[in-house]
């Protein structure tokens, strides 16, 4: 089975009761862009790859379709096999991992629809069919964040990821006591996630006037030797989110113990293929960690979500999905809900969902 064609399309994705709000950025309105590829015997795959603004990494839209339309070319005629595509890909094109994952995530999609088996069956199977996410609140005034603390807590979310950075620290800490008060009696698991927005002294006066409070601080500060420095100061575990751009960069965190785990994004590390084997890494390492991304529709749900199914239970810190703040889904059928804050396994073949194609219009670029 070979690729016969390789389409690109983009679509708008309207932030719900926008906007978003990061350390670095507010978000009203995200690009998403999606790859449809068609193999000779005339099965589909979709794959999607959808930054949040140019800010948050070093990705954005346009940069995704750009290297898609590099990368598209040397796709045409060659066999659906995964690791055999990456390889390909990484050597038409150096870097832009969130681009190839587009490629990556359809591949699989693809071939598992070509076998009749799940995602998840060919990414070694799956624990269970039930997955439990986590809600991420955005930077707010105290009072707001613990109100929505105990609404997401109400919903049944098992863990919460506070939004923290970008205004004076004394904010920041207010916020998480009083989101503490709120669910410190109910066992929701908390993460106090940076985006890079605190300097070391941010963060090491944070974990001092918090030690009572037992949650993980993603990403505090913008560079790996940021969270080296502070690393032997703090009285809290740390989560490498940002700064993992790569298998090879989580692979020499986890080995020289920088961190007590991570917030991995699919497209980030450059497609399920990867996100497999850094999973295997994890593992190893025995160090937990999300399988999410940083934003996209029912595509992107779906590849999340048949990852995460596969990670060992007690390393899986639960998968974040764009779905409660995305306006329509993508797809003919339900496609991929977040229920009493779990997500059910798609069912069926490849991703498990119906791409409503007629949403994306012509696409951008055919090949």
């Amino acid at each position: 089975m070979k690729i016969k064609s390789v389409e690109i399309f983009r679509h708008d994705l309207p932030v719900k009761n926008g906007p978003y709000t990061m350390a670095n950025a507010q978000v009203w309105a995200l690009e998403s862009t999606l790859v449809k590829l068609v193999a000779d015997n005339g099965k589909v795959g979709w794959g999607e790859t959808c930054p949040v603004g140019p800010t948050y990494a070093e990705a954005h839209a346009r940069g995704a379709q750009a290297a898609l339309r590099q990368l598209a070319p040397a796709l045409i005629g060659k066999e659906i096999q995964p690791l055999t595509i990456n390889r390909l890909m990484h050597g038409q094109l150096n870097g832009h991992n969130y681009a190839k994952a587009a490629v990556d995530i359809a591949a699989h999609d693809l071939l598992a629809r070509h076998y009749d088996i799940r995602v998840a069956d060919l990414l070694g199977g799956a624990t269970r069919e039930r997955l439990p996410s986590y809600y991420a609140t955005g930077v707010g005034a105290p009072d707001d964040i613990a109100r929505l603390a105990a609404q997401k807590r109400d919903e049944g979310y098992p863990r919460l990821q506070i939004k923290v950075g970008g205004r004076p620290v004394e904010l920041d800490i207010e916020t998480i006591r009083k989101v503490w008060e709120t669910v410190s009696a109910s066992g929701m698991r908390l993460a106090i996630d940076g985006n890079r927005g605190w300097t070391t002294r941010d963060a090491l006066r944070v974990s001092r006037e918090c030690q009572d409070i037992p949650f993980v601080m993603e990403q505090p500060c913008n560079r790996i030797e940021d969270l080296e420095k502070i690393r032997p100061q703090v009285s809290h575990g740390i989560y490498m989110d940002e700064s993992g751009v790569d298998l090879a960069t989580a692979i020499q965190a986890a080995g020289r113990g920088l961190v007590d785990g991570f917030g991995m994004k699919v497209t980030r590390i450059g497609g399920l293929q990867q996100m497999a084997a850094f999973r295997d890494v994890c593992e190893a390492f025995n160090l937990p960690h999300t399988c999410d991304d940083s934003w996209g529709g029912d595509i992107i749900a779906a590849a999340c979500t048949h990852l995460a199914a596969t990670v060992k239970p007690s390393l899986l810190e639960g998968v974040w999905l764009a779905e409660p703040m995305i306006e329509t889904p993508y797809t003919i059928n339900e496609g991929v809900k977040i229920r009493e804050g779990h997500i059910r396994l798609p069912q069926g073949a490849g991703l498990g969902i119906e791409v409503n194609e007629a949403l994306f219009g012509a696409p951008i670029a055919s090949f």
